[in-house]
């Protein structure tokens, strides 16, 4: 009878373990898409802004398409110049995670 406790309380820790291992796993992916996302997304528009792309939307709608395509929510978008500021966010099991990104030419072309 001993035994069998030790087995089942043996087998309930690995599975906690397991289970939480699986969470950290996943939120550390969810930033990785996040990050992505919000870089993908900047320069999207960053390219809409400096025409480097044809495109009749406007910049930060353009960046929200992306950013769903990459399975995340456009939370912020300014355009500065020819300079492209975008914030996404992006959620893992029901707890959000979110990331920002620049896109644009380098300070002394953007005139900064």
């Amino acid at each position: 009878m001993a035994g069998s406790v030790l087995a089942i309380g043996g087998i309930a820790v690995t599975a906690v373990l397991g289970l939480g291992a699986a969470m950290v796993g996943g939120a550390g992916a969810t930033s990785q898409r996040a990050a992505a996302a919000a870089d993908a997304a900047a320069l999207a528009a960053a390219d809409a802004v400096s025409g480097a792309v044809a495109v009749d939307a406007d910049p930060c709608a353009l960046a929200a398409r992306v950013a769903a395509a990459h399975g995340a929510h456009l939370q912020d978008c300014r355009i500065e110049g020819l300079v492209a500021v975008v914030h996404v966010t992006a959620g893992y099991a029901g707890f959000p995670g979110s990331a920002g990104s620049r896109a644009g030419p380098p300070a002394a072309v953007a005139g900064r």
